[in-house]
């Protein structure tokens, strides 16, 4: 068994990658449910956190069937950083998770997320802080590097190892890249066989399908870290496992399951965050449940702009008879 800490995680996880309005605990609980094993939430703002901004402590709750679960944090100060820690701390997951890797503008431009990776000394200092002030073990989720010409990740994670990070997850992109091109595993790699690494190396970026994931196993990392391809996908964790068992492709939903599942999230969502901000928020998975059904767009336009959810199960019941 592999350990964050002295927490037991099974041999090489699946990890839900966190991603804001997505990896809420209704997406998660199905994401769990089809085999993801190591669960992380949205990002946190350390500042909403500290000032008590109810969407921040929203997102501090999970359910105790998402253990290990950890809670990621992001922002640029170091005490406002530490002070959030201890918020989250009181929620009592198995773990917290910085976030070094959120490429976005309006985070990035702040020195927070990948910003912090054109200032690699202050990344080292504040996360260095944020382990002494917590007993849990801490985690770290970044990029390769700043752009195309500064990728030390490899010195990165043998520092952040050295201050007592217990994980890393890394994806496979600079900061300039954005979501752009393709993400470069053999950076990844090279952390995790560089013989100073003692931690768990886990590998994100570009693992849309089982036969990509097991694609990525030549590079030798812990265990696999899944975003984007799981957006209204979440049994990718089920698949990609009965691929590496037995080298064949599982037989996908049929489009009633698919209706099943997705009416299922939809009432999840909205239990968690009432009916108009979580029909709001499904709007995202809809293109992922029902990708490549034949004359699906008519049927999409309704799902996203219906706003009352006895139109959206119409809708999805006139979905599952195609």
């Amino acid at each position: 068994m592999l350990k964050i800490g002295n927490i037991l995680i099974p041999n090489f996880p699946l990890l839900l990658a966190p991603m804001e309005d997505i990896t809420d605990p209704p997406f998660r609980a199905l994401c769990k449910r089809f085999g993801a094993d190591i669960m992380i939430t949205e990002f946190i703002s350390s500042e909403g956190l500290i000032r008590d901004v109810s969407k921040s402590i929203q997102k501090l709750d999970f359910d105790e069937t998402e253990r290990p679960v950890g809670i990621q944090i992001f922002g640029h100060n170091m005490d406002a950083m530490c002070r959030a820690t201890e918020v989250a701390e009181e929620a009592n997951p198995d773990f917290i998770d910085i976030n070094w890797g959120c490429p976005v503008k309006k985070v990035a431009s702040k020195g927070a997320g990948s910003g912090i990776l054109n200032d690699i000394p202050k990344m080292i200092q504040i996360t260095e802080a944020i382990v002494k002030s917590t007993k849990l073990p801490v985690t770290v989720k970044t990029r390769l590097g700043w752009d195309e010409h500064s990728k030390p990740i490899v010195e990165i994670a043998e520092r952040l190892q050295d201050i007592g990070i217990q994980a890393i997850s890394i994806h496979g992109r600079t900061k300039a890249q954005l979501y752009h091109g393709e993400a470069d595993w053999t950076l990844i790699g090279k952390v995790k066989n560089n013989p100073r690494m003692k931690i768990p190396v886990f590998g994100n970026g570009d693992i849309d399908s089982p036969q990509k994931a097991k694609e990525m196993l030549k590079y030798g990392t812990d265990g696999l870290m899944i975003g984007r391809a799981c957006i209204g996908n979440p049994w990718i964790f089920r698949d990609v496992k009965y691929f590496f068992e037995t080298g064949n492709l599982p037989s996908l939903p049929n489009i009633a399951e698919k209706v099943n599942i997705c009416k299922e999230h939809i009432i999840k969502s909205i239990e968690w965050k009432g009916e108009k901000t979580g029909l709001a928020e499904m709007r995202k998975h809809y293109s992922g449940y029902f990708k490549n059904i034949p004359d699906f767009k008519p049927y999409r336009i309704r799902l996203v702009t219906s706003t009352a959810l006895e139109d959206i199960f119409e809708t999805l019941e006139e979905v599952s008879n195609l």
